[in-house]
């Protein structure tokens, strides 16, 4: 709607915009604004005799309220004693008995489907004629306005049946309403935390520090600060205020939403704390519950070990503030925070909201839409989140700065996200390889992060990382390849997963039966088995044996002068 009055500047021309202090004046300034504009889905323009058809001022209701609903509109006008063709005031002797005019209200809520009718109607006593200006408001959120069964919109300046698409469009509004957005009724200032909002100053003055003296910032009134961090509506306290600075005492007004975030510790021990409203401090509260000792990494040839904490708090905080901003609220969940020996698992109610997490990964995705947009917003202007998409990115790159593994999404429950964080090693060889290789791209750290966990690596990151010397072995069982392995255990422990060479086994067999008048293969499998490699299955081994005895065969260096069933294997006679 800003749109149509683009040409209007003064404080008086934008009260009418408003609707408020609607005097002659001020009529014949909005009259001018909207006849530059012209007609559009929000406008209307009849000249309108006496006996106009009060079906088509119902149908142009429907239309205008549902144009003003799909474009976000604060109001649509039907405007009569305008010519159309003409552009000029003709002025309209429609309904002249003010009763008679007001009446229409009536009528008009009497046929509309929900009932719902004119904000109000204006009359302007024009120099070149009485001109009646009807405003329409906008249909609720989620429901088509329909006069006498049936509903209207507009295809440019003509009134048209609503089309299945926007019929569409604003029914599934409800399905996106921001949840953060709505106004608690009787929530007041004094139902906010003084420390919370102490520090709220302070995260908004920092963020702004270019722009805003901190002290500037410190002495603006309170509803001034709550309305230019986001968090509040014309100074009306909405759920969002109530979540990020509420008191404890005041989450009732919630209800039956549980403002909560849980810390409970599994393992060995067992306990739990639940954490309300403010959030702004609560997150730091929970985080101070969690275990987070430092820990050694021994790099390769060095006798100075690698301190890192268990935990980055920028990690954690990031994790648990993208639960606040993205949960979906309406599912009547809390937020958790599982604290394992060796891992954190923070479970928040919603599907991911757009997109999947690997979209995030490189950094380069922005959100074009949240859940709780409201919510969000305060949040970013509070310095608790970022709203372009770089966080799943900095957590990813944070822990591989650590030497960690990389964090994991679980969607697999519907409804629910799961994200781990990791606060131990996995595999030795990764976390050695990022301290020696600390210009490892992250999508090389993310492609070995799969091979530690033993999970699926993609054809063309596994080519690379083998080009690199970074990992071998035949897929799906690929592991750290030499270079790498032997940087990390001992020699033993690396034969024994990466196995021998094939010259290695022949000559083992050769030897064996050497000294032996035939092996049956139960024998040789005894012989050969625990020396295989340990990424190889049972299966696998059994094959590599079979193969291992072909090729002797085939070389005419062994034969089987047993049966299929019953072998017997001996050196061939030269």
């Amino acid at each position: 709607m800003e749109q149509i009055f683009k040409p209007l500047s003064s404080s008086t021309e934008v009260k009418c915009i408003k609707g408020v202090g609607m005097n002659q004046a001020a009529l014949s300034t909005l009259l001018d604004g909207l006849m530059v504009t012209w007609e559009n889905e929000v406008v209307e323009f009849k000249q309108a005799g006496n006996d106009y058809d009060t079906d088509k001022i119902g149908e142009y209701f429907s239309a205008l309220s549902n144009e003003a609903n799909l474009r976000g509109a604060d109001r649509a006008w039907l405007v009569f004693g305008v010519h159309n063709k003409s552009r000029t005031v003709a002025g309209s002797d429609y309904r002249p008995e003010p009763e008679r005019l007001q009446g229409l209200k009536g009528q008009i809520a009497q046929s509309t489907e929900p009932s719902i009718t004119f904000r109000e109607i204006h009359v302007l006593k024009h120099p070149a004629g009485r001109v009646i200006l009807f405003e329409v408001p906008p249909a609720p959120r989620g429901i088509p306005i329909a006069w006498k069964g049936h509903y209207y919109a507009r295809a440019g300046e003509s009134r048209a049946p609503l089309g299945l698409d926007k019929l569409d469009e604003i029914r599934q509004q409800t399905l996106q309403a921001d949840w953060s957005a709505q106004i608690i009724a009787d929530a007041s200032l004094a139902d906010l935390d003084e420390t919370a909002l102490g520090k709220a100053r302070e995260s908004f003055a920092k963020k702004y520090a270019n722009r805003f003296d901190a002290t500037e910032v410190m002495n603006w009134p309170l509803a001034t600060f709550l309305d230019r961090a986001h968090a509040t509506q014309n100074g009306a306290i909405t759920r969002t205020t109530l979540l990020l600075l509420g008191k404890p005492e005041s989450a009732w007004r919630l209800s039956p939403h549980p403002a909560q975030l849980t810390w409970k510790l599994d393992g060995p021990e067992r306990a739990y704390e639940h954490f309300g409203p403010p959030f702004l401090l609560s997150t730091t509260q929970l985080y101070r519950r969690i275990r987070n000792i430092q820990l050694r990494l021994l790099p390769q040839d060095e006798l100075l070990p690698v301190e890192v904490s268990k935990y980055d708090q920028k990690i954690v905080l990031e994790a648990l503030h993208n639960c606040i901003a993205h949960q979906d609220y309406t599912r009547n969940g809390r937020v958790v925070v599982i604290e394992q020996p060796d891992k954190l698992i923070f479970e928040s109610e919603g599907s991911f909201f757009e997109g999947q997490p690997e979209d995030y990964l490189e950094g380069n995705k922005v959100p074009r839409r949240y859940r709780n947009p409201f919510l969000a917003q305060a949040m970013a202007e509070l310095n608790m989140i970022d709203t372009m998409g770089y966080g799943i990115h900095d957590m990813h790159a944070r822990q591989a700065r650590r030497y960690f593994p990389m964090p994991d999404y679980d969607l697999s429950e519907a409804g629910v996200v799961r994200l781990t964080i990791y606060g131990s090693v996995v595999d030795p060889a990764y976390s050695r390889l990022l301290i020696q290789k600390t210009e490892l791209p992250l999508v090389d750290v993310l492609a070995l992060d799969r091979v530690q966990k033993k999970l699926p690596v993609p054809d063309t990151a596994a080519a690379r990382l083998r080009k690199a010397g970074l990992i071998e072995g035949r897929k799906p069982n690929l592991f750290v390849s030499a270079s790498i392995a032997k940087a990390t255990a001992s020699l033993e422990d690396y034969l024994r997963t990466r196995g021998q060479d094939d010259a290695f086994y022949l000559k083992l067999i050769t030897d064996y039966l050497a000294m032996k008048d035939g092996a049956s293969r139960a024998d040789l499998n005894k012989l050969l088995l625990d020396k295989l490699s340990e990424a190889l299955s049972e299966k696998q081994k059994a094959i590599k044996i079979s193969s291992l005895l072909t090729k002797l065969r085939r070389k005419g260096t062994i034969v089987n002068v047993g049966s299929d069933t019953a072998s017997c294997w001996k050196l061939a006679e030269k």
